[in-house]
């Protein structure tokens, strides 16, 4: 009856000790996932692919909170991570071209260094990284130049996503009154 006794008191206590297990605060900038073709996963679920998967983008999506963001938040001329906490993530399914540069299939981290008129968008081949902190410019595997469009309504959250375009498709980055689109060929 003695041991009894005692597996069940360790057994409340042990319960016990889960029930008041903390759990992290939520992220302020939440981690998205953007794919080509656009709704890949539920496009397939549904038996409704029409193309095959090429690309998906994984980012956390920082908020624009009455901040001035490029200039300011986000130095002009300075490598930043494309978003906030890890470095953005790229996977490219199929070999695909970027500007001139051919890029194999597989996965990259994205980098860009925005100016007021252009970004320079950086495929790098360094993963699972954390910011820009520990760029190393000898691992890019391409980079190209993209301006600017200003926008009249800021976007409160940082975007991306892809969009189908007459040559391939594109991946477009929104935040604050800036709009960069990438071009992206087979």
């Amino acid at each position: 009856m003695k041991k009894i006794l005692i597996i069940a008191l360790v057994l409340l206590t042990t319960m016990h000790g889960y029930t008041q297990t903390k759990m992290p605060a939520i992220d302020k900038s939440p981690l998205d996932m953007a794919y080509y073709p656009a709704n890949y996963p539920v496009l397939k679920i549904q038996d409704k692919m029409q193309e095959p998967l090429i690309a998906r983008v994984i980012y956390s999506r920082p908020q624009k909170n009455n901040r001035n963001i490029f200039g300011e938040l986000i130095e002009f001329g300075k490598v930043w991570r494309l978003g906030a906490n890890e470095a953005t993530e790229i996977e490219f399914f199929q070999n695909v071209k970027i500007g001139d540069t051919r890029i194999k299939k597989g996965r990259y981290t994205l980098y860009a260094i925005p100016t007021a008129t252009e970004w320079t968008l950086i495929v790098n081949k360094e993963n699972d990284t954390w910011g820009s902190f520990k760029y190393d410019e000898k691992k890019d595997v391409a980079r190209i130049k993209l301006p600017v469009q200003k926008q009249t309504a800021p976007f409160e959250n940082f975007t991306m996503s892809f969009s189908k375009a007459d040559a391939g498709f594109v991946l477009l980055m929104s935040w604050d009154d800036s709009l960069v689109s990438m071009p992206i060929t087979l």
